[in-house]
């Protein structure tokens, strides 16, 4: 992996962990919490969607895929916070 797959990974999790953030309530990750959030939910959604058998083509796909997969983590965040 290059330099700038590696930059594009980080601001792709950024800008999908502020999606999901925003759509989850949730205004105090902070940037770090973002990119965290953001590149876990990729690996989350990309799975999802492989289990779905949804393809995802490019940037815009990319940033779908995180962002779902960053709102079912955060989703999985409160439930484990209920318990």
């Amino acid at each position: 992996m290059n330099l700038d797959h590696f930059l594009w990974y980080i601001l792709i999790g950024l800008v999908a962990g502020w999606l999901a953030s925003r759509i989850m309530h949730k205004s105090n990750l902070g940037v770090i919490g973002n990119i965290v959030i953001g590149i876990l939910g990729a690996v989350i959604g990309g799975y999802v969607f492989n289990l779905l058998r949804i393809s995802a083509q490019g940037l815009l796909g990319s940033l779908v895929t995180a962002t779902a997969g960053a709102i079912i983590l955060l989703y999985l965040i409160e439930l484990a916070k209920k318990i």
